[in-house]
């Protein structure tokens, strides 16, 4: 069948497309659609409607094609044939018209589109830039702030805001078909033109003499490290300033030198890891036997309403999925419900949330001090104090209070799953889900595959991450699982260049410029110092190795500096403002510990602190993976994109390993 069809129906020629699921411009598509136009230019059809089926106008060019010759037509040369119709062209769009579908609908003369549609060009996201006129087009039709505002982010927009700002002309609540032809006959009948959006130019109100430097500042900050965010300002100011034609070879300059460089192959690498892990549900799904039933979650019970508990029920209200929140302190519990409602209130004052929306995520949170109200939840995730025994208690009792179905999570960061399993009569059916706090904020989850458990348990825990909107990526049981096994080696070689010459603030400099969100010291001085002491204490002499490799760390503990909580950590913290400050006295202890140690310190270059850094990062994970521990390097990558911050425009550090390798 071919992938676009063409037919007349009452003056208007009806161009329609038909490559599920997404309706992606791979070639076929391009060249059936330029066929369709070029035909209808001699035909009886007096206005054109270029109208998807499935449930997507068209999301985008086919990746798979990123790095072949593109065959003729390319997306270029169609969207240059569709605006040069002469007869009008309407773009009809629902679902989401993203990237070079989007470009296409731009190179219409008309846009029309479903109100639940959403519009977008993500391909910053992929160290990219839109590459089929969008820099040149978007401007032309919103300003230069709301064009730029709209492609740095790359976030999909409602077809109301499109609408609002001028990228859409009418809006239908539905029957797409129906409305497309209407409007097209109103088209014909009002004799209107091809409203060209080339022959445009940008409003010169939506800029000034130090509007475009003043972006690339706030791009720096924000978007700290990326091309493509600055050479779309590159693009957006030269359809300022050129003719469209000119401009439009400007863009296609910049875009094939980001095509072809490191951070647009490191973030098409992190895209297609995220849908492997997106598809993790099917995967278990296909391998669940006959006889096992996957548990649908649609009530979640939560244990415990610390900063971890309230965050994880977050994430299930937002989803609109009913939580229990169980707590054995009421004014823990009272406290915790506090909590939630003023991060909902701050959300709602940022705009992101409606009130109705607000009023109906806190409905959906029930709480109370009576553990056998969860007695009908489909899953339990206990977030209780992080002490094996009392977690294997609350199972126990979980044991005998749920329903046979439910699933048992446990929301450990180092803890061992295996020996809660131990507890229970379902251990098939228990679980790790290890939340990054906090946890209504942070996109990773670690699920934690324990002996025993079933694939009909991950199955179903996978699908309620995907639910909620996190990247989850499955763990085996061992200390740390994957992302905090790993951190704790970069921590240790972090610790081991400040005692053998690095300072505290050189450390976290260059791995901040290497692109990490904080340096490691800032990092531990914002968790709290005490959390990795007391891991430590729980450790044999064979696992904590040298002492060289905590000694500073336990000696900040031991002195009552746990971090920006206390005032004091690696840094010092103004009381008033708890702006951080360099301490020399940190400096003065590392320099004792390191005379304890027998080490002659000695100075180190930015170079060396990432190498070693990300080295032990790289090396703990070739080990991880050798365990069986993660299932894929780009698992890891994942983790410590998502969880660590580490920079995506790198790829994640094994990635970014094999690409330092083949530089070499």
């Amino acid at each position: 069948m071919s992938v676009v069809s063409y037919n007349i129906n009452q003056q208007v020629g009806v161009i329609s497309i038909n490559n599920p699921p997404l309706n992606l411009l791979g070639h076929a598509l391009r060249d059936g659609i330029l066929n369709a136009i070029t035909a209808a230019q001699n035909d009886a059809s007096k206005a054109l409607v270029i109208i998807c089926e499935g449930r997507t106008f068209c999301a985008g060019a086919d990746i798979k094609e990123f790095n072949q010759t593109p065959k003729a037509p390319s997306l270029p040369d169609l969207i240059a044939a569709v605006e040069a119709s002469t007869k009008p062209v309407i773009a009809a769009l629902h679902g989401s018209a993203l990237g070079g579908g989007f470009e296409l609908a731009l190179s219409c003369h008309y846009r029309l589109a479903l109100s639940s549609a959403k519009v977008g060009l993500p391909e910053v996201k992929l160290g990219l830039l839109p590459g089929a006129s969008g820099t040149q087009r978007v401007p032309r039709l919103v300003g230069a702030k709301a064009a730029l505002d709209f492609m740095t982010t790359g976030t999909p927009i409602s077809a109301a805001k499109a609408l609002d700002i001028g990228l859409l002309d009418e809006l239908t609540e539905d029957n797409l078909r129906a409305a497309a032809l209407n409007y097209a006959q109103r088209l014909i009948e009002q004799q209107a033109n091809c409203r060209r959006v080339s022959e445009l130019s940008v409003d010169s109100s939506s800029y000034d003499a130090d509007f475009f430097a003043e972006y690339r500042a706030k791009l720096a900050k924000k978007m700290r490290g990326q091309k493509a965010p600055q050479c779309i300002v590159n693009c957006v100011e030269a359809a300022t300033q050129r003719p469209y034609a000119e401009g439009l070879n400007f863009e296609r300059e910049q875009f094939m030198a980001l095509k072809q460089a490191p951070q647009s192959a490191a973030l098409k690498h992190v895209f297609f890891a995220q849908t492997q892990a997106k598809n993790g549900a099917k995967k278990y799904q296909a391998q669940v036997v006959s006889d096992q039933t996957v548990t649908s979650v649609k009530r979640v019970g939560v244990i415990g309403a610390g900063t971890m508990g309230t965050g994880i029920a977050m994430c299930f209200a937002n989803a609109g999925l009913q939580v229990t929140l169980v707590e054995i302190n009421q004014q823990v519990l009272d406290s915790g419900m506090v909590m939630i409602n003023k991060r909902y209130q701050s959300t709602h004052a940022k705009g992101r949330l409606t009130q109705v929306q607000m009023q109906q995520r806190l409905q959906s949170i029930t709480p109370t001090m009576d553990i056998q109200d969860l007695a009908q939840a489909d899953l339990v995730i206990e977030a209780v104090v992080e002490n094996l025994a009392v977690k294997q208690q609350v199972f126990k009792q979980l044991d005998n209070i749920c329903a046979p179905h439910a699933i048992f999570a446990s929301n450990t960061s180092y803890l061992d799953i295996e020996a809660m399993a131990d507890e229970v009569k379902r251990p098939h059916q228990l679980v790790g889900m290890h939340f990054f706090s906090p946890a209504n904020i942070m996109p990773l989850l670690e699920v934690v595959q324990a002996r025993r458990t079933d694939n009909a348990t991950l199955a179903a825990v996978m699908a309620v991450a995907k639910a909620i909107n996190k990247t989850a990526i499955v763990a085996g049981v061992c200390y740390g699982f994957i992302g905090n096994r790993i951190y704790s080696k970069y921590l240790r070689e972090a610790n081991l260049c400040l005692i053998e010459g690095a300072s505290v603030e050189q450390v976290d400099r260059a791995m901040f410029e290497f692109g990490m969100a904080m340096g490691p010291f800032s990092v531990a001085d914002l968790a709290g110092l005490d959390i990795g002491y007391k891991a430590r204490q729980t450790l044999s002499a064979e696992a904590l190795g040298a002492t060289k490799n905590y000694r500073v760390p336990n000696l900040l503990v031991e002195q009552g500096r746990l971090g920006q909580k206390t005032g004091a950590g690696f840094y010092r913290y103004d009381a008033t403002t708890g702006k951080r400050e360099v301490d020399q006295q940190v400096m003065i202890w590392v320099e004792e510990a390191a005379l304890a140690e027998g080490i002659q310190r000695s100075p180190m270059s930015d170079e060396t602190i990432v190498k070693r850094l990300i080295g032990a990062v790289t090396d703990e994970g070739n080990q991880v993976l050798n365990d069986g521990i993660a299932q894929s390097a780009s698992d890891i990558d994942l983790a410590f994109i998502f969880g660590y911050g580490f920079p995506a425009y790198r790829g994640g550090p094994m990635f970014y390993a094999t690409q330092v390798t083949a530089a070499e």
